[in-house]
């Protein structure tokens, strides 16, 4: 009866230990993945979407030539504050060392110089004199080669921690689980020796005992499933989301960027067009980022608003045609007109449409990442506490369940 006391109270205890460890670390998990990994990716995504807002609009300020309109200024400074803003919030976020801190570095070092040649050309246009589309380009030269390659790294490297921290969180604690039910067969295993060995049908404390060792494996494993669900649903029909049309959004702007370089460059700048059928047909192809996110749109009303966006990309592919045929036949003022117009079906509303489809899809997709992780850190709470609480149930009716018989005998 010594061995069964002794062999019972070490299982519950290991039992609980690694219960309430696997707790502990899985909703640590969710907890960073809510209030770091989250908003480090976050923050990178939105110094990409910035730096790209803002590069493509400085480029389409600068084909009206002289004084940009006082609405692209105002878009372009905004696009400079809000990356400047996201740098110093992923900045707070990121671990020293860290390979997401050396990316941050290379975006801080590189914003201020970039700022200053758009200045430099935007001086140089408001004079009109044609060196001032030639500094244009050397910013956009640096935006495309270094800034946004590492903010492309610097999102990359947060979705990978998060994706990895998912399945971490995700996975069932096969162990812990696996140990409370032996536990369980154990107690029961026990009680069955005594009644036999003492022929007292009722152990109070070994049942009680066997009832919290049942309550923490069966709390543990309902936790584990719960908590998995809403972060499957939170990848699904949230990050997973985000990521395409993120990626989607910034297409789009690359695209406007390239199609305004290509008027500015007055017929040298092929590869920029090139550039803009490539990055089209990424966004709208058939198995593009557009359908992608379509089709895995969680219900038919967001499917519908995805298909709205899609149409105005294939009106403003349309609108580009034309704008193209203009420029080519020496009608670059009439291209310019089109790529700058303030009409429904000139490029400036086409895009806009775009981009405030997307933005508005992706706030949505953010929000609903946001409630799935938050319900998984519900279903994980109070384990931390209820876990020990049930280990010394389990201990104390051990002792209580076996000493009692023990005390027959002495």
């Amino acid at each position: 009866m010594s061995v069964v006391l002794v062999s019972l109270v070490v299982l519950a205890l290991a039992s609980g230990l690694v219960g309430w460890l696997a707790m502990v670390q899985r909703a640590a998990l969710v907890h960073d993945m809510t209030v770091r990994s989250s908003r480090l990716g976050a923050s990178a995504l939105d110094i990409y979407r910035s730096l790209s807002d803002a590069d493509a609009t400085a480029a389409s300020a600068f084909l009206t030539g002289g004084r940009e309109p006082p609405a692209l200024r105002a878009r372009y400074l905004d696009g400079i504050a809000q990356a400047a803003a996201a740098l110093t919030t992923a900045s707070n976020n990121a671990e020293s060392g860290s390979a997401s801190a050396a990316e941050l570095t290379v975006l801080g070092t590189h914003l201020p110089i970039y700022t200053g040649l758009v200045e430099t050309a935007r001086a140089i246009n408001r004079q009109r004199f044609p060196l001032g589309a030639a500094y244009l380009r050397e910013a956009s030269g640096l935006m495309r080669t270094t800034l946004l390659p590492a903010a492309e790294r610097l999102y990359l490297s947060e979705k990978a921690r998060l994706a990895s921290a998912q399945r971490r969180a995700a996975a069932f604690p096969r162990i812990a689980v696996g140990l409370g039910g032996l536990t369980v067969v154990t107690l029961i295993g026990a009680q069955i020796y005594l009644t036999r060995r003492t022929n007292r049908v009722i152990n109070i404390g070994l049942a009680l005992a066997t009832v919290a060792a049942l309550a923490s494996a069966s709390w543990i494993a309902w936790a584990a499933v719960a908590a998995a669900e809403h972060l499957d649903a939170g990848r699904r029909e949230g990050s997973a989301q985000v990521q395409l049309l993120a990626e989607a959004r910034i297409a789009a702007l690359q695209a406007r960027s390239d199609e305004a370089l290509t008027l500015l460059a007055r017929g040298s700048g092929q590869e920029f067009e090139i550039d803009y059928l490539a990055t089209l047909q990424r966004l709208e192809g058939s198995d593009g980022l557009l359908a992608q996110a379509s089709a895995g749109a969680p219900d038919s009303a967001r499917q519908a608003a995805l298909d709205a966006t899609r149409e105005d990309v294939r009106k403003w592919m349309s609108t580009h045609s034309l704008l193209r045929e203009r420029d080519d036949k020496g009608l670059h003022q009439e291209a310019i007109e089109l790529a700058t117009g303030p009409g429904p079906d000139d490029v400036p509303a086409l895009f806009g449409r775009v981009d405030t489809g997307l933005n508005s899809s992706i706030a949505e997709r953010s929000a609903r990442f946001d409630r799935e992780t938050d319900a998984a850190e519900r279903s994980l709470a109070g384990l931390d506490l209820a876990v020990p609480v049930l280990t010394l149930l389990m201990v104390a009716g051990s002792a209580v369940g076996v000493q009692r018989r023990l005390a027959e005998y002495r």
